[in-house]
């Protein structure tokens, strides 16, 4: 079948028709570009981010759970001052939203390049919301690839971590199992799951009932980092069973005496010569923090800064400005 010539003057209307599809695409990209480096930089211009509390938390995770105000600036460049990024690890069921509301906004205004993932997402994490759920080793390599995609960005050789709750003792399986001990300067755990819990009593009443080998082998399956969290665990015992560090890394344990969840609180403490083990309480003793609120604690925030910072070792913070007693 034989088409009909395209005459000159037609053929350049033909050939504007085909160049507004390809402008539209490259708009389009460039839109997305801009809406990606919107949500990855959300602290806008050069100006302090404000710094949030645990409602402006909860109201940020129903919108954009993994989204931190303050975080993930990936043009942020290390200074003199600071030279080490440091990311920031959620715990259990916690979105990053939630559980860096404050600390964020507070490294960044700081001086630091803050960057925050989000791991062990499975379908019940709804979106982000309640993560951290997934097989821990897996939780583990996420962080690994997080760290070199830190790395990388910044040119920083070393990163610093913080984390909370289970993301205080996972990045030990990082660092122990996955070559993390190189890249790492130093972990701080907020109230870390470190050696266990037994969430109150809860598995030695299910043990004591026949029902914790029951709940455990439906949570194995949905959600298997409860289970690996829990003392006595056969992962807490592959963990730490040659010893609670390693040689190059330093370490700080920051936790309260009235965490429910990591019972005993003792269990978030760590052994080792590279060790440095705080209680709110023996510094501020009428702080109620618990579990929850240690993330929003005016002592413990202070405690995260001169850790990262000029890491006095006779710091004492400015007993104010408490987390919430749960």
């Amino acid at each position: 079948m034989s088409h009909p010539r395209i005459r000159p003057a037609r053929r350049a209307a033909a050939r504007h028709r085909t160049r507004r599809p390809r402008r539209r695409l490259l708009a389009a990209a460039l839109a997305a570009v801009t809406c990606l480096i919107a949500t990855a930089v959300p602290s806008g211009g050069a100006g302090p981010v404000p710094v949030g509390n645990i409602q402006t938390g909860i109201a940020n995770t129903l919108v954009a759970p993994r989204v931190v105000p303050g975080a993930n600036n990936w043009f942020c460049r290390p200074s003199a001052a600071h030279p080490r990024p440091v990311v920031l690890v959620h715990g259990t069921l916690e979105a990053p939203a939630l559980n860096w509301a404050a600390i964020a906004p507070t490294l960044r205004n700081a001086g630091y390049c803050v960057y925050a993932l989000t791991y062990g997402e499975n379908a019940l994490s709804l979106n982000g919301r309640f993560p951290g759920l997934g097989d821990i080793r897996a939780s583990a390599r996420e962080l690994a690839a997080f760290v070199d995609l830190v790395r990388l960005t910044t040119g920083a050789s070393k990163v610093d971590i913080v984390g909370y709750s289970q993301g205080g003792m996972m990045p030990h399986y990082y660092i122990e199992r996955l070559g993390g001990a190189s890249k790492v300067h130093k972990l701080i755990g907020l109230a870390p799951s470190n050696h266990g819990t037994t969430l109150s009593g809860l598995t030695e009443i299910g043990e004591a009932l026949n029902l914790l080998g029951l709940f455990n082998a439906f949570a194995g399956v949905l959600a298997p980092s409860l289970v690996q969290q829990e003392i006595g665990s056969s992962f807490q015992q592959d963990l730490f069973g040659d010893g609670d560090t390693v040689p190059g890394p330093e370490y700080t344990v920051i936790t309260t005496r009235h965490d429910i969840v990591v019972t005993p609180y003792t269990q978030a403490f760590l052994d080792g010569p590279n060790v440095e083990n705080i209680l709110i309480q023996d510094q501020c003793p009428d702080d109620p923090v618990g579990h929850i609120g240690i993330s929003f604690d005016g002592p413990a925030i202070q405690h995260v800064l001169n850790e990262l910072g000029a890491d006095d070792p006779n710091f004492r913070p400015v007993c104010r400005d408490y987390g919430i007693p749960l």
